[in-house]
């Protein structure tokens, strides 16, 4: 564990882990690729390697495989200094797998192959709700939503962080091959929709949830709910647009030679999260949360330069010098 992290409060990802396997050549096919590289995955977990990478400390709750990937995977957490205590094997149930075809752009289109995997077989009894509730943010997606038992189990952990007055974080990382269909994947995003103090969202979800043009505020503003301390809507390249109950604006992001996008929202919203917990006033202070969104689109920009999401995230050195060099 690295030193400051025992001292500094907790943020707790809950969610699904799994394998990405990427081509090594971008602008290709699935069918047409030669050769894949194994990279560590799923979003909530990529969310604590994150903020551990930035000296936070953060811990995961998930379930993987009792196979040869699922303890990679949780030897990878313990490494990358996350606390990993929450971390259940399945004796019957295989990792999650995910074939990600990468486009001449860095932009992605993904293969599952969950049927069922270990992560959507965690039972609520299987959870640590004494790691939630010292946490002082619960952050989690909607993947974990779409099937049961894991369905059952995210709503236990969001009502024990809730009653223990944690912050709950919320990044629906929209992937619709998971759902039965798109209306499956709305209705199920948007049926937890109500419980989050902080959302943050990508343009293209916006577009997704709304059916409108994600780039006026008054469709991102349908998506708004009155419990919100915070909605964040990220714009790739271009930075991010917040909004609060007190006032709205836009921090421009980085250029940088992307090379793979897997990962930036996650690099992202780890590095928010982690100011958050030393600060939770940002969400009241305008100067602050500008503050700590300039650093977050400073490490999203990063995260795209190399391959893989855990790989490539970067450390509070590299951020700095990137924002500093932008200046």
């Amino acid at each position: 564990m690295n030193n400051n992290s025992a001292k500094s409060p907790m943020i707790v990802s809950f969610g699904e882990m799994l394998i990405d396997f990427v081509p090594d050549v971008a602008g290709v096919s699935l069918a047409e690729s030669y050769a894949f590289i194994k990279a560590p995955g799923g979003a909530p977990a990529n969310v604590a390697c994150a903020i551990a990478k930035l000296g936070g400390n953060a811990a995961f709750i998930g379930k993987v495989g009792d196979d040869e990937f699922g303890h990679m995977l949780a030897n990878l957490l313990n490494k990358s200094g996350v606390n990993s205590d929450g971390i259940c094997f399945d004796k019957d149930a295989r990792t999650a797998l995910a074939f990600v075809t990468l486009k001449a752009d860095g932009q992605r289109e993904f293969m599952f192959y969950r049927s069922p995997s270990a992560d959507m077989l965690l039972k609520e009894s299987e959870l640590k709700l004494d790691l939630i509730k010292q946490a002082k943010i619960f952050h989690y997606g909607s993947i974990s939503l779409i099937s049961e038992p894991c369905k059952s189990a995210h709503m236990a952990a969001m009502k024990a962080a809730k009653q223990a007055g944690v912050l709950l974080s919320y990044d629906p990382n929209v992937r619709l091959p998971l759902w039965p269909s798109p209306e499956a994947a709305r209705d199920g995003i948007k049926s937890i929709w109500d419980q989050a103090d902080f959302v943050k969202v990508s343009d293209d979800e916006v577009e997704f949830l709304t059916k409108g043009d994600p780039k006026k505020d008054d469709v991102v503003m349908s998506l708004w709910n009155d419990n919100f301390k915070l909605l964040i809507v990220t714009d790739g390249p271009e930075g991010c647009r917040y909004f609060s109950k007190k006032f709205k604006g836009k921090v421009n992001g980085y250029k940088v030679k992307t090379v793979d996008t897997t990962g930036a929202g996650d690099a992202f919203v780890g590095a928010f999260l982690q100011a958050v917990a030393k600060d939770p006033n940002l969400f009241n202070d305008e100067n602050k949360l500008k503050e700590a969104l300039v650093f977050a689109n400073a490490c999203g920009a990063i995260s795209t330069t190399q391959k893989g999401a855990i790989p490539s995230l970067p450390d509070k050195a590299q951020a700095e010098n990137l924002i500093k060099e932008a200046k």
